[in-house]
């Protein structure tokens, strides 16, 4: 079982930055591979940005290319997402999942997720 737990959502304005931080729980966060996925009101969930379990592949979505970056630390059981160059359009809460296997953009093949943290950008 694992739990993860978001933080550093918050209000920005655009052109500003963020940064997103999922903490996880058990020994074995290295084994998983790590997503963070958005829902606006009123949208599915869509895919932001994955990481392989050891952190050397990333995979991200053509809307936040360039501008987000994700990286984890497996000694801290952390994944982090920083986000610059922040847009309206980038308003959402932001998920991060667990995946035991390789990374992925689809969100039903992900095994644990964690509560949101909202992230609010105004123009």
């Amino acid at each position: 079982q694992v739990q993860l737990v978001e933080s550093g959502g918050g209000l920005m304005q655009a052109g500003g930055s963020l940064r997103l931080s999922c903490v996880a729980s058990g020994r074995t966060f290295s084994s998983y591979a790590m997503g963070w996925f958005r829902q606006a009101p009123g949208k599915e969930r869509e895919f932001v940005a994955a990481v392989s379990w050891s952190g050397t592949r990333t995979y991200y979505a053509d809307s936040v290319k360039g501008r987000f970056a994700i990286s984890r630390a497996n000694a801290k059981n952390t994944a982090y997402l920083q986000m610059n160059s922040l847009k309206p359009e980038d308003t959402a809460v932001y998920y991060c999942a667990a995946r035991a296997g390789s990374y992925s953009e689809l969100g039903n093949r992900y095994d644990y997720w964690g509560q949101g943290t909202q992230v609010t950008v105004s123009s």
